[in-house]
């Protein structure tokens, strides 16, 4: 497939960096301007959620916008910035293999240098789907390209268990499946214990994501030693710049006090900087 200018070094730069001596950290972005001010603080990679995206174009998360809206707001972030993205694609945005293969081609012909896809439920229920079906799509896209990064979710600690050594097991099995149809990478939201997080990271030949977008989740240095190499904050980022923003209206329309948008605003110049031609 004909991949954008330079996409195979920002693809294999995207591999690498899940290698190094330090976990790889995304602060997930929604749009074109969260992942520029991403970008100018310092991050190697830009992945996006899907929440975020749903959110801000009006949507409730989990697949309920169009899969052109979401090319539409990669193709926009992709021109911002050169550093590597992935892009998160919840279950395929297709109710076939075929129609999932089509989305992650488009995202392949922008440059994108990897997505996010999982498993997720049965419709209407909290069951696990069956990860044959996830399989199909990763191998399916697989074949699309070679390096394209594929980081395989798995929702088994989202959904609930009576049995946590099962619950493992599964995500064990889950992963182990997933690396055979040509996935990259493991993710399991909601897997938050050190001992967990080492175990499937001594028994899968995979780095390990873990998600850590929520209210008091574990630093960095902690989850890296307990054998995290990819760590996403998800759509914790657009959570928390929403709750500001409740914050400061409230604080206006209360008391009629700008103090909390005072304390954080960019710049009209800086945010201009951001897109100017030499950035």
């Amino acid at each position: 497939m004909q991949r954008n200018d330079d996409t195979p070094s920002r693809t294999d730069l995207f591999h690498r960096l899940h290698t190094g001596p330090a976990p790889l950290i995304l602060v997930n972005a929604w749009d074109a301007a969260s992942a520029r001010v991403i970008e100018r603080a310092g991050a190697s990679a830009i992945a996006t959620t899907s929440a975020g995206i749903a959110w801000s174009l009006g949507y409730a998360d989990g697949e309920r916008m169009p899969a052109d809206e979401l090319i539409a707001v990669c193709a926009r972030i992709r021109r911002v910035t050169r550093l590597p993205l992935s892009v998160d694609l919840e279950r395929g945005y297709g109710d076939s293999t075929q129609a999932v293969r089509d989305v992650a081609a488009a995202l392949i012909d922008l440059g994108v240098a990897g997505i996010n896809i999982e498993d997720g439920t049965r419709s209407g229920t909290r069951e696990l789907a069956p990860p044959e079906v996830l399989c199909e799509r990763i191998a399916a896209i697989r074949a699309l390209d070679g390096r394209f990064f594929i980081n395989a979710r798995t929702d088994t600690h989202i959904v609930p268990w009576d049995d946590p050594a099962a619950r493992f097991e599964e995500t064990l099995r889950r992963a182990t499946l997933c690396a055979a149809a040509g996935a990259d990478g493991i993710f399991v939201p909601g897997l938050a214990s050190p001992e967990e997080i080492e175990g499937l990271s001594r028994a899968v030949a995979l780095p390990v994501n873990v998600y850590a977008g929520y209210a008091g989740a574990p630093p960095a240095e902690s989850l890296a030693r307990a054998g995290a190499r990819r760590i996403s904050l998800g759509c914790g980022p657009l959570q928390a710049a929403l709750g500001l923003v409740g914050q400061l209206a409230s604080e206006a329309f209360a008391h009629g006090r700008f103090d909390a948008m005072d304390e954080r605003m960019l710049s009209v110049g800086e945010l201009n900087a951001l897109f100017s031609p030499a950035a």
